[in-house]
């Protein structure tokens, strides 16, 4: 994902001047006049009554568009141009990605949030008993920056942790609250090294839409491995077993992470969905849409959008895998912990869990407080209660830490 732009370069100037005018096009509602411009792919997966649909539902969340407050433009490879403008609605500021092939042909289009700027790092409070250390995971243009939490004193295991779905950074960061980072230093301050990344959709958000037949695997996995085998080598944790520690999206995938490298000594799965993503769509668009005044919400609207956000390749692949199944073909130790009160991946996954994995390799924790980002509170969950700032409990920690020593050989 980009940050604020810097100033336009002489050679960008055409392709900017191209995506501003496709943006002013869509403000304009002239949406047969963009779908002309389409690539044969977008063209398919994008007609033009899909994009009056979509810029509808987005006016309906950010309000009237207002202004273009910044742009850039950037190489993204295979003779891709990925302009990004920065977009000024009545509520929010957004970010519209205009894809650009070697033909000027859009090739990608799609508006996602705008980053804030980001904050410096935290320092680990006094009396931490780890200290942290700058590393680059992976190689190449989709390098990522992350931060290795290493024990000062003795380093029983080492973790990867596996960000859930969206472009994260590396805290894991919902409004106030940091969950990876809080899932960081509480082990590592139990002998537990934890390594933690920039999501590869936040870092290089504009490169994406470069990558053919995109799949989970690009956007996860390959990331998740190469953190894996970070921790084999660095310095701090050669030597040790290597964890991995997938949350919801992450949680989700760990299985097929695990299964990518036979070396993974166990993982953990933190809120991750094991019932079929449609359904977990519907269940959790229709609980939002019961929070809010009737018809502010439309399921079968949300659905839709949700399925163009991403193209056909993606949701194919992500259809054809089955966490239990793959889950049940391990050979390692696995921990499934679930918040009772969790709306977005809701406690019959864990059932599901629970249903399909051997007891005798497998370890079950339901915390009944506790919401998706494993927070504490009371009653039914809501997205406002993100925005409640607070931490994970060290009850938490404690179990997977616990866990974790018992199956370090």
């Amino acid at each position: 994902m980009l940050l604020i732009a810097a100033p336009a370069r002489a050679q960008d100037a055409p392709a900017i001047d191209h995506a501003k005018r496709v943006m002013e096009s869509i403000v304009k509602e002239q949406f047969e006049a963009v779908t002309r411009e389409f690539n044969a792919q977008m063209a398919a997966a994008l007609p033009a009554q899909k994009l009056q649909e979509v810029w509808k539902t987005l006016l309906q969340q950010t309000g009237a568009f207002k202004s273009i407050i910044d742009e850039r433009s950037q190489t993204a490879g295979g003779g891709v141009t990925a302009v990004t403008l920065g977009c000024q609605f009545e509520r929010t500021a957004l970010n519209a990605i205009v894809a650009l092939d070697a033909e000027s042909k859009i090739a990608g289009l799609r508006f996602v949030p705008r980053p804030v700027a980001a904050a410096p790092p935290a320092s680990p409070p006094p009396g931490s008993r780890f200290n942290e250390h700058p590393v680059t995971v992976g190689t190449g243009q989709f390098a990522l920056p992350g931060t290795l939490s290493a024990p000062t004193d003795q380093v029983v295991a080492s973790m990867a942790l596996v960000h859930g779905s969206g472009p994260n950074d590396r805290d894991g960061t919902v409004g106030p609250n940091t969950p990876l980072r809080d899932l960081a230093w509480g082990l590592a301050n139990r002998q537990i090294a934890v390594l933690r990344y920039v999501k590869r959709t936040r870092e290089h958000g504009a490169k994406m839409p470069s990558i053919p037949n995109l799949t989970v695997q690009e956007e996860v996995i390959d990331d998740a491995v190469a953190a894996v085998a970070l921790l084999k080598t660095h310095d701090a944790t050669r030597g040790r077993p290597v964890f991995v520690v997938g949350h919801s999206l992450g949680g989700t995938l760990a299985p097929r992470i695990a299964r990518a490298d036979p070396d993974i000594a166990g993982v953990v799965i933190l809120a991750g969905a094991a019932l079929p993503f449609w359904e977990l769509a519907r269940q959790q668009l229709a609980y939002l849409a019961s929070l809010q005044p009737t018809g502010a919400i439309s399921v079968d609207e949300g659905l839709a959008s949700l399925r163009r956000a991403a193209p056909e390749s993606y949701w194919r692949d992500f259809e054809a895998y089955r966490p239990l199944e793959v889950a049940a073909s391990l050979k390692m130790p696995i921990l499934v912990l679930q918040g009772g009160r969790d709306y977005q991946v809701t406690p019959d996954n864990f059932a599901a869990w629970r249903s399909a994995l051997d007891d005798r390799t497998a370890t079950f924790k339901l915390y009944p407080s506790l919401n998706h980002l494993f927070l504490p509170g009371e009653g039914k969950s809501t997205p406002a209660e993100y925005n409640q700032a607070d931490h994970i409990p060290d009850a938490v920690m404690d179990d997977i830490a616990t866990w974790l020593k018992t199956h370090v050989h």
